[in-house]
């Protein structure tokens, strides 16, 4: 586990191109270790595509990115080492209908561990236990809710014990009630396990609260890069116009919709 005074992630003038567009470029970051970074912006704008560098799935165009003071490999092998320590909650939770919500959690360690069938079933046991879903274990996902879902989700991101969690527009679909459950177990878990937290959302006011960072994704680059309070009490035309929802301003609805 890295020291909390490390970088967890390091980008440096980055670009990151898709379909032929440039979608993000000279992008500079630095997550500190142990944080909670809020990686806010429109839909469009080019956040899950950040995400997608972290994890090595996009390659940069040009720049470096850096995950726990090493580049992301390009290798397959090593690319997949890597992953191990990354844990990814997806929009989707990804769960596998036919498995039920244990089964489901075991899914990393069957694949990246050869434990004792004892010991795997104790530690299922202890990731539910952790989202508040124990009981839920002999469930099928079609017998979830949707929040109950994205907990057994992130259950399964945390299986393997990842100190680096990304979390892709984790409030997608749920209600206020579940939305704020969702974003108290990420604050809780992130620090009583002491992990670095990335989470991408368009969810302001629920995902600001929690996060240590704020970065603003917009227009093609990082147009903030800050504290949630200096965040809020910018007066950038930019800036007020994300925050308050105005469909007139420095950000076009219209170009944002067409690339969401």
């Amino acid at each position: 586990m890295p020291a909390p005074s490390a970088t967890a992630v390091e980008l440096r003038g980055v670009r990151l191109d898709r379909g032929g567009r440039t979608t993000l470029r000279t992008v500079a970051l630095a997550v500190p270790a142990g944080s909670i970074t809020a990686v806010l912006g429109p839909s469009g704008t080019g956040k899950s595509t950040l995400l997608a560098a972290l994890t090595g799935e996009l390659v940069p165009a040009a720049g470096e990115v850096r995950v726990f003071g090493q580049p992301v490999p390009r290798g397959a092998r090593a690319l997949l080492e890597m992953r191990k320590g990354i844990g990814v909650l997806l929009q989707g939770n990804g769960l596998l209908t036919d498995l039920t919500v244990a089964e489901n959690v075991a899914l990393p360690l069957r694949a990246h561990t050869s434990l004792p069938e004892p010991v795997l079933q104790r530690l299922v046991a202890m990731k539910l236990n952790a989202v508040g879903l124990r009981e839920a274990a002999g469930l099928y996902p079609r017998e979830l809710s949707g929040g109950m879902a994205r907990r057994v989700a992130l259950a399964r991101a945390l299986a393997l014990d990842p100190p680096l969690m990304l979390y892709d527009e984790p409030l997608t679909g749920l209600d206020p009630i579940a939305s704020g459950v969702i974003m108290s177990l990420i604050q809780r878990l992130s620090r009583s396990l002491g992990l670095t937290s990335i989470i991408v959302s368009h969810h302001v006011r629920e995902t600001l609260p929690i996060a240590d960072q704020a970065v603003v994704v917009a227009n093609g680059g990082i147009v903030f890069d800050g504290t949630p309070e200096a965040l809020e009490a910018s007066g950038d035309p930019l800036l007020r116009q994300f925050l308050r929802g105005e469909p007139d301003g420095p950000i076009p609805f219209e170009r944002a919709r067409e690339v969401a």
